[in-house]
C-alpha cells in the first residue's frame, strides 16, 4: 500500500509539474504573441504618425497685381466688365495687326530710288528698273512700279499714275484705324452703362431696405466705380496705341511723298536723255 500511494504521489507530482511547465509554456507564447501584436500597433502609429508628419504641399495662393485685377473683374459685375475686356482684346488686335503691316511697309528709301536711278538713267534699263519696283516690299516701291510702267506715256501719265496710285495706298495705311477709334470710345462708354446700373441697383437696395445706410449702397456703388475705372483704362491703353500707329502712317506717308517726288525728277532725266 505505501508503494502504491508513493507511486500515486510521485503520479500526482509529475503531473503538477507538466501542468505548470504547459501552463508556462502557454503563457510565454501569449507574451510573446501579445508582444508581436503591441509592436505592430506601434508600428502602425509610428507609420501613421509619419504620414500625419509629412509636409502637404500648399496650393499655390495667387498674389501680386494679377490677383488684384482678377478680384476687381469679379466684383464690378462680370457681364459689362466682360464686355470692356472684349472691348480691349478686339481694340489691341486691330492695333497689332497695323502695328505689323506698317512694320513690313517700311524699306530703305534712299537705297531703292538709287537704285531705279542707276538701273533707268546710267543703265537705261526700264526692265530692270521695273524689277527692283517690283521685288521691292512695300507702298514705296509700289508707287514706284506704277509710276515706271506708264514712263513710255509721258511725264504727265507717270504723274497721274503716282498721285493716283499713292492714294490707294494711303488708304490702305489707314485701313482699320477706324476700328480702334470705335473701342477707343467703346470702351469708356460700357464702363459708363455699368457705372449707371449700379447706381440704379444701389437706389433699389435703399427702397428694399427702407435704409440709407452705407452697408446698403456700397455693393452698388463699387460695381458703379469699378466699370467706370476698368472702361477708362482700356480707352487709355488703345488710345496709347492709337496714336503710335497715327505717327507710323505721318512718317511712312511723308516718305511716299519724297520718293514720288524723286521718281518724278529721275524720269525728267531719262526723257531729256533720250
Amino acid at each position: 500500500m505505501k508503494k502504491i500511494f508513493a507511486i500515486i504521489a510521485l503520479m500526482g507530482v509529475f503531473t503538477f509539474g507538466m501542468t505548470q511547465t504547459a501552463s508556462a509554456q502557454d503563457e510565454e507564447v501569449d507574451s510573446a504573441a501579445t508582444e508581436q501584436v503591441d509592436s505592430a500597433a506601434v508600428d502602425t502609429v509610428a507609420e501613421e504618425a509619419a504620414v500625419d508628419e509629412e509636409p502637404v504641399e500648399a496650393e499655390p495662393v495667387e498674389t501680386g497685381m494679377y490677383k488684384d485685377i482678377k478680384t476687381k473683374f469679379i466684383e464690378g459685375d462680370a457681364g459689362f466688365m466682360a464686355l470692356v475686356a472684349v472691348a480691349l482684346i478686339l481694340g489691341l488686335a486691330f492695333c497689332i495687326e497695323r502695328i505689323i503691316y506698317l512694320a513690313l511697309s517700311k524699306v530703305n528709301t534712299v537705297k531703292l530710288i538709287e537704285d531705279v536711278e542707276d538701273a533707268l538713267l546710267k543703265k537705261g534699263d526700264l526692265e530692270k528698273a521695273k524689277t527692283i519696283a517690283r521685288e521691292t516690299r512695300g507702298p514705296i516701291a509700289s508707287i514706284f512700279y506704277q509710276g515706271l510702267t506708264r514712263l513710255n506715256d509721258g511725264a504727265d501719265a507717270v504723274e497721274k499714275s503716282v498721285v493716283a496710285y499713292g492714294a490707294v495706298q494711303a488708304s490702305k495705311l489707314e485701313s482699320g484705324c477706324s476700328w480702334i477709334t470705335l473701342f477707343i470710345g467703346m470702351a469708356p462708354s460700357l464702363g459708363f452703362l455699368g457705372t449707371v446700373i449700379g447706381m440704379v441697383q444701389a437706389f433699389d437696395d435703399i427702397q428694399a431696405a427702407g435704409d440709407i445706410s452705407p452697408t446698403v449702397v456700397a455693393g452698388g456703388m463699387k460695381v458703379a466705380l469699378l466699370t467706370t475705372i476698368f472702361g477708362i483704362v482700356v480707352a487709355l491703353i488703345l488710345q496709347v496705341f492709337y496714336n503710335y500707329i497715327l505717327a507710323e502712317i505721318e512718317g511712312l506717308t511723308a516718305k511716299m511723298e519724297d520718293a514720288t517726288i524723286s521718281l518724278l525728277d529721275i524720269v525728267a532725266k531719262y526723257n531729256n536723255k533720250k
